[in-house]
């Protein structure tokens, strides 16, 4: 749509003609989480972490600050015993819980030792490539699952992960899956706004992720190269899925939330210029389009000394919308005047999730996200690989890919990977 139409749908004037279909967003049912500020009660639920790394231990304490006395962990499993040991020791420390040591488990099938183990709820938080066979253990199990974005790293992961989603709904399982915006108040107040049609028909947005160099662990002379790889597993892509897919999918699932679709290709760039370790890049920028036609700048670096934001815009015929990680999100007209803004809750969404997880077990609401996570991760894989390839590639390519990354086997040794690792340059190989 041209400006013309925007300014007719504003003000009914000189801009031409506009159909109400033109100038409005169709509403839709939004399906949003329960939001509780406390949980219900009910029979102690028992969790046991896969994955204590910093972001096991994070989502470990948050789980315990959600339910209270009415949740506990009682099993933890980690490929590496001084992570065990130290979320065990956190644990003490912090939450006075005590995990015994027959039910701290090592080894890369820790996690099927974990599910044994007695538990109800498994939070899942592993390296994204060991997800989609952790997930699908987790819920052959019968399970619930708090389970880290991404859910996968490659189209092969994906499907799994969508198969067993469907898995869990037959199994009524309740699942969520680290997208915490989706249970975040501000963005869920913005999202109603945008579903009664606050900034009329969205015509393109922008969502970003630009930050300086995360943390990489150089290789000690102790380590195997598979310790190496996963102690530095946020620079190696078949275990994170490069930072568009572990980190940027945020605001990428934000897209496809607002606009209640995923994208049908993609085309975008990327290089690596100051990375230590690992294969991946350092930059990606890619222009995503859904079925409609509608465009969706899509950014995301992590380089220090550069420009940061962690946000998204929604430009619509009537106003645009503000959100982002920290701040006010807000709702303004073409004008300028600003008609709504939504502060954050007293409860982290980091919190929250884990209520609503807890909340619709007790409750038996319906709360699976696994497969809307797994779309949103697809459309990251999507637009790494366009960034890879230098090549438009589409949705359809991409549910038929045989894509697998990293080795075939887990063995902590040296197993001739990084000698073969290679950075992806657009334009010399195929999709």
């Amino acid at each position: 749509m041209g400006v013309g139409t925007i300014s007719s749908c504003t003000s009914g004037g000189s801009g031409g003609s506009a159909s109400a279909s033109d100038c409005n967003w169709p509403k839709r049912k939004l399906n949003l989480p329960p939001l509780l500020d406390t949980v219900p009660e009910g029979t102690v639920l028992k969790a046991g972490v896969i994955g204590c790394g910093g972001r096991g231990s994070g989502a470990a304490l948050n789980f315990l600050d959600a339910g209270g006395d009415t949740v506990t962990i009682i099993a933890l499993g980690d490929v590496f015993q001084d992570r065990v040991d130290d979320l065990k020791d956190k644990l003490k420390e912090q939450r006075n819980l005590e995990i015994p040591a027959e039910k701290c488990f090592v080894g890369f099938d820790a996690y099927e030792k974990v599910l044994d183990a007695g538990v109800d709820v498994v939070i899942l938080a592993t390296p994204p490539k060991f997800r989609p066979d952790q997930f699908e253990a987790a819920v052959k199990a019968r399970k619930h699952v708090f389970m880290e974005k991404p859910v996968a790293v490659d189209p092969v992961g994906i499907r799994q992960v969508i198969a067993a989603a469907k898995m869990a709904d037959s199994l009524g399982l309740k699942v969520v899956t680290g997208t915490q915006r989706r249970h975040q108040h501000k963005y869920i107040n913005i999202l109603k706004e945008l579903n009664n049609n606050a900034i009329g028909k969205i015509q393109t947005a922008e969502v970003y992720w630009n930050q300086g160099q995360l943390w990489y662990r150089k290789n000690q002379p102790t380590w195997s190269e598979m310790e190496f790889m996963l102690r530095d597993w946020v620079n190696w892509c078949w275990l994170s899925g490069d930072h568009i897919v572990e980190q940027h999918v945020h605001n990428i699932d934000v897209a496809n939330w607002f606009i209640g679709a995923h994208p049908v290709k993609a085309l975008g760039f990327g290089s690596r210029q100051r990375r230590v370790t690992g294969d991946q890049y350092d930059n990606f920028a890619i222009d995503f389009v859904y079925e409609d036609g509608m465009h969706i700048l899509s950014m995301c670096r992590q380089i220090n000394g550069c420009t940061n934001g962690v946000k998204e815009t929604f430009y619509g015929t009537k106003g645009h919308s503000f959100t982002s990680q920290g701040g006010v999100a807000s709702i303004s007209d073409n004008n300028g005047n600003v008609l709504f803004t939504f502060e954050d809750h007293n409860t982290s969404p980091y919190v929250q999730e884990h209520k609503d997880l807890i909340t619709a077990i007790r409750k038996n609401l319906p709360m699976n996200e696994a497969e809307q996570t797994a779309i949103s991760v697809m459309t990251a894989i999507m637009g790494r690989i366009s960034a890879y390839t230098g090549k438009e590639v589409t949705w359809e390519e991409m549910m038929n890919s045989d894509l697998k990354l990293g080795p075939d086997t887990y063995i902590m040794g040296n197993i001739g990977f990084i000698k073969n690792a290679k950075v992806p340059v657009p334009g010399t190989e195929g999709k």
